[in-house]
């Protein structure tokens, strides 16, 4: 794959369709991402934007989403188990960026510093 991949977490898709300078690189990137983190993406939109264009943009991101099997699950669960402030969505997309062998992009100050992560803060 001569593209760049990463796993795009609520955050980096939140500052990539706002615009954010610091996350215009990533934008010709290809994106992973999960269902959960497509969840958080469209109730975050509908606090500031109509239903009709947040729904509209979570479409655009519907064929990044990568499948999520119950083995993933509990190894995301594992470390949320060790990690209390994670949100189940960002661990699961952590397990999920090193199944696919991807780095995780974030600015959520949880995981940085953390190994496999791209930290961009706004």
């Amino acid at each position: 794959m001569n593209e760049k991949s990463f796993f795009f977490d609520t955050y980096a898709l939140i500052e990539l369709i706002r615009g954010n300078p610091k996350y215009e690189q990533y934008s010709y990137c290809k994106i992973i991402t999960t269902i959960f983190n497509l969840a958080e993406f469209n109730y975050s939109l509908k606090k500031e934007m109509t239903k009709e264009k947040a729904d509209s943009l979570t479409y655009d991101y519907k064929d990044f989403v990568v499948e999520i099997n119950l083995k993933d699950i509990i190894k995301a669960m594992d470390l949320k188990s060790k990690n209390r402030d994670f949100s189940i969505p960002d661990v699961i997309g952590y397990i999920m960026a090193e199944k696919h062998g991807v780095k995780f992009l974030t600015g959520d100050e949880d995981f940085n510093g953390l190994d496999n992560v791209e930290f961009v803060k706004k």
